[in-house]
């Protein structure tokens, strides 16, 4: 003992960082690791999450769920008007789709109700956005999660039935997942702006650029998406906050389709001109792709692979493979982020979008070892960029093989989100993202990092424990 006392003092703590603090200005030298109980210290779930975390059904049903992800094959199929698309936005139907998890209209944040009302002027329902606000609160149009019609918008996520979409297809399960299509930078509706400018130019792509587009969709030679994603990720992209590699790639599919057919040269020039000016472009049709592959996961019974994550500015919401249709919900973090002059996070709007559909399927933040130049818009450090990546491995199922990082020795990227793992580590799912500000039409103000909150997990785990229990 006595010798064990008169040597350098080297500590590991464990939890709170205060004791290592303690202990280094004692003179000790202390390695700090961090630590929280399991189950956010709830005593009675961490109970169920210990008898769920080697349970041979889930494990099964997550081989299964996983497999499928996997074995997704997304292709660019078309694109076509939205009320053609869905069967809830045909027939002359007033509704409206959003992101995140169900809203009512009275709660949403001031970006989403800018954003619908912007929609409704849009498609004609009113001449005013004060008209339109009063129409939206009058429960004369109905408003559902774009994840309720197998679609994913970005920010305020908002699909009328006029709007365009992407369709892209799985060729494995023949399944479709639909996206909006991305209006560039600046003042836009999915930040919540509805100014006469942006009401134009989204008449201008429901028009003379959908035509433009659909006809070079239908021309395509090659609408295999993974393969052109996983080139992007070699090229500097997430596919999430940057993608300015798969836009000029995908621009480069469209322009040789429409060399080979007889379109009218000035509009095919400005459709050309407006995509090779917006790096997002790629944007919508990364998260279309992100659906659905994670769509052909879902629905598998006992699997605790996280299938959705979305949020509408107040809350955030994901679904299980195993749970069916429930969204387990809880307040959306704020986003630590970079702002633009003039704006601060006591501007902005809570985590905000669907655009999270592409760190479920293990882009975006789970891929930021790729893109070294995205700390440029979110923050930190290119080294800050490959640890969140290594970070997700501990959270996922396995590695995408399909999408491998260079800045991991081409290791896949991490994939497969598990909610007993997040509970378990308390590793909450990092997320890249653009920041609104609070107020409707003010528009972007910002970007930067967030994450899952833990009680989304926390519900999810209980919910799916009691499909356990009710199991024959």
């Amino acid at each position: 003992m006595k010798a064990l006392f008169s040597q350098p003092l080297h500590v590991v703590n464990a939890g709170l960082r205060g004791f290592a603090d303690n202990i280094t200005s004692a003179g000790g030298t202390v390695t700090n690791l961090d630590w929280q109980p399991p189950a956010g210290a709830d005593a009675a779930l961490g109970w169920q999450l210990a008898n769920l975390l080697r349970d041979p059904r889930i494990e099964e049903a997550n081989r299964t769920a996983y497999a499928r992800y996997l074995a997704a094959q997304p292709r660019l199929f078309d694109v076509i008007l939205a009320r053609d698309a869905m069967p809830g936005l045909g027939g002359g139907q007033r509704r409206i789709l959003h992101s995140g998890p169900p809203i009512a209209w009275a709660d949403m944040c001031g970006p989403q109700q800018g954003a619908i009302a912007g929609a409704i002027v849009y498609e004609g329902w009113a001449d005013t956005i004060e008209a339109a606000e009063a129409l939206a609160a009058s429960d004369a149009v109905a408003f559902d999660p774009c994840h309720h019609h197998s679609a994913v918008g970005p920010m305020a996520g908002i699909i009328s039935p006029s709007m365009p979409v992407w369709v892209v297809e799985d060729g494995e399960t023949g399944k479709y997942a639909f996206s909006n299509l991305n209006e560039g930078l600046g003042k836009v509706l999915r930040f919540g702006a509805n100014s006469p400018e942006v009401i134009d130019r989204l008449r201008w792509l429901s028009g003379e650029f959908f035509a433009v587009m659909q006809a070079a969709v239908r021309g395509l030679e090659d609408r295999n998406l993974k393969p052109l994603m996983a080139q992007a990720l070699h090229m500097g992209d997430e596919v999430h906050n940057r993608n300015a590699a798969a836009s000029c790639l995908m621009f480069k599919r469209l322009v040789l389709s429409l060399g080979r057919l007889e379109l009218d040269r000035a509009m095919v020039n400005r459709a050309l001109a407006f995509v090779a000016a917006n790096d997002h472009f790629f944007l919508n049709i990364s998260m279309a792709a992100s659906k659905v592959m994670m769509d052909a996961a879902h629905g598998e019974p006992h699997s605790s692979l996280v299938t959705v994550m979305a949020r509408n500015g107040v809350n955030f919401g994901i679904r299980l493979s195993g749970t069916g249709e429930m969204w387990f919900q809880a307040p959306a973090n704020p986003v630590n982020g970079l702002y633009f002059p003039g704006y601060s996070i006591a501007d902005a709007a809570a985590d905000l979008g669907d655009s999270a559909i592409t760190e479920t399927a293990g882009l975006g933040g789970f891929a930021m070892a790729a893109s070294p130049a995205i700390v440029q818009f979110v923050g930190g450090t290119p080294a800050d960029a490959v640890a969140n990546s290594r970070r997700m491995l501990n959270i996922t199922l396995g590695a995408n093989p399909a999408f491998t990082l260079p800045a991991l020795n081409f290791g896949g990227t991490p994939a497969g989100i598990d909610a007993r793992a997040v509970l378990d580590t308390g590793i909450l799912p990092v997320i890249n993202t653009g920041i609104a500000h609070r107020k409707a039409g003010v528009g972007q103000i910002g970007a930067g990092i967030t994450t899952a909150p833990l009680e989304c997990f926390a519900g999810a785990v209980a919910a799916l424990a009691g499909t356990l229990e009710a199991a024959p």
